[in-house]
């Protein structure tokens, strides 16, 4: 059991910036216990109100695009402005110990040494996406901790990339300057919920490169359908090496703070977010207690058994254990 310290001490504790608590309490959202599970949600409910004050930002991009060095730079310019700045490294899970793989605080360093900076690699469990259920919470534990501006940085895999950009309010993904190569590779997904494009690694020989993928990722979402009204994707450069192109981007995600706080897209943003997490999490619920019905498990492994030999339908397999739901239930 994670749960060692009292709920009023976490969350006094998470309120007054106390790092180790902070710790502490997200080791309790994202255990699986029961137990924790119940004095998680205690804590979460006592700190709801100091919660969605923060700017959430999604960062994404292929691996070797340079995305922590990228994070580190953005991040200590946030924080000379006079910001605070947490950092969720969603890492995929090692299947022997559940724990991160990529320990992205240790490719932070500078940023993890900031006194306003906290970094948190969060071990997706193995979940669908990439993604664990409790980023959300790890989320507002920040929040209530003082962090005003949060950013998930996803593992560039798949599914994760949607799963992230349905929890924050902008979503920017970084760019290889060969970009020519690199759009073939992307979905056309990807392309239609980013806010904003960054073109990593715009110096030396590549600048012309970088500039030549700008034009192309400019003529490629021209052919999108908009995302939002109010706003329409921004392309940037960028060079992490001679520092350039940081300040711009900072300034692109100001203005669209700025442009969606005019609007109130924002508050309908995470209206619909959360509707959506909530379903999520039933759905979830619901696949849990399936499995753990009697029923179910009595007959499972027989119907596995006729899939595998291939002497059943694995859709009539289904339905057989819909009906005997339907019946269990009535």
């Amino acid at each position: 059991m994670i749960m060692t310290y009292p709920i009023e001490m976490l969350s006094e504790g998470v309120l007054s910036g106390d790092r180790r608590l902070l710790a502490k309490a997200i080791s309790l959202v994202e255990s699986t216990r029961h137990e924790d599970r119940l004095n998680a949600h205690k804590l979460l409910s006592i700190l709801l109100p100091h919660t969605g004050k923060s700017w959430r930002i999604g960062i994404t991009g292929a691996p070797g695009v340079g995305k922590s060095t990228f994070i580190e730079i953005f991040g200590q310019h946030i924080i000379s402005e006079g910001h605070r700045i947490a950092v969720i490294a969603v890492d995929p899970s090692s299947k022997r110990s559940g724990g991160s793989i990529l320990g992205d605080k240790t490719r932070m360093n500078n940023l993890s040494n900031q006194d306003d900076a906290f970094i948190r690699p969060a071990p997706s469990g193995g979940a669908l996406g990439g993604v664990s259920s409790s980023t959300r919470e790890v989320m507002l534990l920040c929040e209530a901790a003082g962090f005003d501006v949060i950013i998930v940085e996803t593992v560039g895999v798949g599914q994760s990339e949607i799963e992230v950009e349905s929890m924050v309010d902008l979503f920017m993904a970084l760019m290889l300057p060969n970009a020519g190569d690199e759009l073939q590779g992307i979905k056309r997904g990807i392309m239609e919920i980013t806010d904003l494009f960054v073109i990593t690694k715009a110096d030396g020989t590549t600048e012309n490169l970088a500039n030549l993928a700008k034009l192309q990722i400019s003529s490629s979402i021209k052919l999108l359908r908009p995302k939002y009204q109010h706003w329409s994707p921004q392309i940037l450069t960028s060079s992490a090496l001679e520092h350039r192109g940081i300040n711009s981007t900072w300034d692109a995600c100001k203005t669209y703070f700025a442009k969606s706080a005019q609007v109130g897209s924002l508050t309908l943003l995470r209206s619909t977010q959360n509707k959506q997490w909530f379903y999520q999490l039933l759905e979830q619920g619901f696949r849990e207690v399936f499995y753990q019905l009697s029923p179910i498990r009595t007959q499972l492994p027989l119907l596995e058994t006729q899939i595998t030999e291939g002497t059943l339908l694995p859709t009539l397999a289904a339905d057989q254990l819909l009906e005997l739901l339907n019946k269990y239930t009535k």
